[in-house]
């Protein structure tokens, strides 16, 4: 199973259409928050090169964002990251 990463904020809506496509994909994540913690938002930022939540990588490899998530599905290529 492939080791998934997502930085997230509460109120974001694309950070909860993100997890819910992982979860339906059956894929197991580990969450990042960042809402307030300026050290996890500076890492997020850091590793993606982007401010906006959310980032995803799947082990270690950066995705983007919910809409690049959701591209990467169209395409049947997120089944076969995630295996």
């Amino acid at each position: 199973m492939a080791n998934v990463e997502i930085y997230t904020k509460t109120t974001c809506p694309f950070c909860h259409r993100a997890k819910a496509l992982l979860s339906q994909k059956g894929a197991t994540y580990q969450e990042i928050p960042i809402d307030g913690d300026a050290d996890k938002r500076n890492e997020m930022i850091t590793r993606s090169g982007r401010t906006t939540v959310p980032q995803i990588f799947i082990n270690a490899q950066h995705i983007g964002g919910c809409d690049d998530l959701y591209a990467l599905d169209a395409r049947a290529d997120l089944d076969r990251l995630l295996k």
